[in-house]
């Protein structure tokens, strides 16, 4: 399932599992829904894109996930989603980099 958004289908992504979790769990009380409002999806369609697995009542999204370290690799095949959680949180990506410290060199 690739979602277009003004004309531009969303760009893959990868990213650990566990970071996709505290990406979610950071989000405010009531964007899972804003998120599903805003794509015109049910709210377990989010869910299931954030690791959940309600197949019974929301879709499947397109991630792929491998075992490995911090919960596994995640391959986002549409980022859609993720970018909307950005969004509401403000950030330009996830995780974010970490600020690198330099020294001036006189």
């Amino acid at each position: 399932m690739f979602l277009i958004i003004e004309n531009k289908k969303a760009m893959a992504r990868t990213i650990t599992f566990n970071e996709l979790r505290e990406l979610k769990d950071k989000l405010p009380d009531g964007s899972i829904h804003r998120i599903a409002k805003e794509l015109d999806m049910k709210p377990e369609t989010v869910r299931n894109y954030f690791g959940g697995y309600n197949y019974k009542e929301g879709k499947s999204v397109g991630i792929h996930m491998e075992a490995g370290p911090n919960g596994g690799i995640v391959v986002l095949d549409d980022s859609t989603i993720f970018d909307k959680a950005l969004d509401i949180l403000g950030l330009k990506d996830y995780p974010e980099p970490n600020s690198v410290e330099t020294e001036e060199v006189e």
